[in-house]
């Protein structure tokens, strides 16, 4: 079975536990999952909105990510998805899961499928603040 089990861009809600059940594996013994959550504040100003848009590569590029996290031969599976389109507070935009032997590889591949996916994906974010104002951020 491969490694890179979920990747996706959609636009509609992101299913932690769908991507958890992608990663078991017999041998795992650590499953470690991680939850973009939308917060109300940037920086400390308020925050209503945040509107995410994807390059037409952002797919490809989220899973050469996958695949390179997979890579590691402490990683038994990797589901990885980020979320598009106009998310209010609370929403998830990004949710990631990986599995491994070892919690502390878990928590390490986990951590570097977040870093990865935060630096490389071409996914600009749109932040809409109390005060009516606006501003595009993230963008790689």
């Amino acid at each position: 079975m491969e490694a890179v089990r979920i990747v996706d861009i959609r636009d509609s809600a992101l299913d932690l536990a769908a991507h958890e059940q992608a990663v078991a594996d017999a041998r795992a013994g650590a499953v470690v999952s991680f939850q973009g959550v939308v917060r109300d504040h940037d920086g400390g100003r308020g925050v209503t909105l945040l509107e995410y848009e994807g390059h037409p590569t952002a797919a490809a590029v989220l899973r050469e990510v996958a695949l390179e996290i997979a890579a590691d031969p402490d990683v038994y599976a990797v589901a990885v998805s980020h979320r598009v389109g106009v998310l209010r507070i609370g929403d998830v935009a990004l949710v990631a899961s990986v599995s491994t032997a070892h919690r502390a590889a878990a928590f390490a591949a986990s951590a570097r499928l977040v870093d990865e996916v935060k630096a490389r994906l071409p996914i600009w974010k749109r932040q809409v603040f109390t005060d009516g104002t606006q501003e595009w951020v993230n963008c790689p």
